[in-house]
């Protein structure tokens, strides 16, 4: 079952960029602050990284779950109350929240430890509000310690652009040649972790995007190329990270026999018709879907070791929606990133 929402608050109340309903601005509001339950951690958020499932959400490309929401699942922050049971964290310490918030714990997928699969999941910053806010509540169990060689702002994007990123990196084996399809958030962070561990990463951008394939170039990339043409020599696996379905054929027909083709997004547009050529020779083509907690543990173990140059632009909270509309437009390289902190008089309520 979903968790409910809280029926009591702490003292005050805390800045909230809400949003009402898709397809409509997200709006600043003064809320109460809530209350953790038995499990539940109240986090003061110092940081919320800016992804495009905030965007698939907003856009209404992803059902409504709850109304309103505050959105943001790549949240950093330090415990400031702790529910009875929690035995994870201490207040005072620091955390990160990732997009799986919850999970039932005993459908079929859970118990083969596949929660990520789970039939009753709950999603940070879609079933349960977020982190484009002052405070969020967490389920502790499913938080993560953070390596502590980044600062709250570098560390936010590891938490789903990494994540996410790292699962869909795991599922392409000892592949040496990989297409990174998409050179955003998620990208620019595979691209350095396959670098250092002696992979060749051949990035692809939007046709004629010079400043995206020269920032790839910069992280390791030893080819960058428009979307639409061919790398050129066949790659051994491909992570597709933008949102279009007319990317699957181009990246398959990049691909030696035997390669896999991973897709990494929660959302994308529809994959066009395509001769059976480009899959026979024994090519996978799969998806990924959100995280386990046990892929958390394997990523930050390797941020821990290898550091990782995360490229956060960063914004007010209460300029979420000029950072949703960057994100859509193309505007940046790198992850926006959400810094309560950084408030003005003239915003303030």
């Amino acid at each position: 079952m979903k968790d409910p929402a809280p029926s009591r608050y702490c003292d005050g109340t805390m800045r909230a960029m809400l949003m009402e309903r898709p397809h409509m601005p997200l709006h600043l509001a003064r809320v109460p602050i809530p209350f953790p339950s038995d499990y539940e951690i109240l986090i003061r958020v110092t940081a919320c990284g800016v992804c495009r499932t905030d965007l698939h959400i907003l856009d209404g490309e992803l059902p409504s779950h709850r109304s309103p929401l505050i959105l943001g699942h790549e949240v950093v922050g330090t415990v400031t109350a702790t529910g009875e049971l929690v035995a994870q964290f201490e207040v005072g310490e620091r955390v990160g929240v990732p997009w799986l918030g919850g999970s039932c714990r005993h459908c079929a997928f859970c118990v083969a430890r596949r929660e990520n699969l789970c039939d009753h999941p709950v999603f940070t910053g879609y079933d349960r509000d977020g982190g484009y806010a002052e405070y969020a509540l967490a389920d502790a169990r499913y938080c993560f310690h953070l390596p502590t060689r980044y600062d709250d702002v570098h560390a936010a994007p590891l938490l789903c652009a990494g994540l996410i990123g790292y699962r869909a990196y795991a599922m392409t084996g000892e592949a040496h040649r990989i297409g990174l399809y998409g050179f955003g958030a998620a990208a620019h962070i595979i691209a350095q972790v396959a670098g250092r561990q002696g992979r060749e990463v051949y990035a692809f951008t939007r046709p004629g995007d010079m400043r995206s394939q020269g920032f790839a170039r910069s992280l390791g990339a030893v080819w960058t190329g428009d979307s639409d043409k061919a790398p050129p020599v066949l790659l051994d696996a491909a992570i597709i990270f933008a949102p279009a379905g007319a990317l699957v054929p181009q990246a398959l027909a990049a691909t030696r026999k035997g390669a896999i083709v991973v897709c990494a997004g929660i959302h994308m547009s529809d994959i066009p018709g395509f001769p059976y050529s480009l899959l026979w020779g024994e090519r996978v083509l799969c998806s990924v879907a959100n995280l386990t907690r046990a892929d958390g543990t394997a990523f930050f173990e390797i941020a821990e070791q290898i550091e990782i140059h995360t490229a956060p632009v960063t914004f007010p909270l209460h300029d979420a929606n000029q950072a949703l509309a960057a994100l859509r437009q193309g505007r940046f390289d790198g992850a926006a990133v959400l810094v309560p902190s950084l408030s003005t008089c003239t915003e303030e309520l």
